[in-house]
């Protein structure tokens, strides 16, 4: 984040809190005129990763609640947050995709190679 966004983010609102992942939510001090409420917003701390964004935070960033939800309780079968890997080495790649090796799945026949001309 840019120190000019972090120096505005200061002066224009209020730090509500920080979740798990380094994020720091803000909430304005002022209500918007059109909505009669508070703009808020957050500063992610690794680069523009919206999929870092708590589930209790996303509902206090989209007015589903009034204040934070306290970080529920992780269960065993819950997995930790993975970024977005898209379009890196690590993306899910089904078979017959060209960088798993390209081969299609034998069939039982029903599949004829069109030839031009023919």
């Amino acid at each position: 984040m840019s120190f000019l966004l972090r120096l505005t983010s200061s002066l224009t609102g209020r730090r509500v809190g920080t979740d798990r992942f380094g994020n720091v939510y803000f909430e304005g001090r002022r209500d918007q005129p059109i909505y009669n409420r508070r703009r808020r917003w957050v500063l992610f701390a690794h680069g523009k990763e919206p999929t870092t964004v708590p589930p209790e935070w996303h509902a206090w960033l989209h007015h589903t609640v009034a204040e934070p939800l306290a970080e529920q309780k992780r269960y065993p079968w819950q997995q930790e947050h993975l970024p977005n890997l898209t379009g890196t080495p690590h993306a899910y790649r089904p078979a017959g995709h060209d960088y798993v090796g390209g081969t299609r799945r034998v069939t039982g026949g029903d599949y004829e190679a069109w030839t031009p001309g023919s």
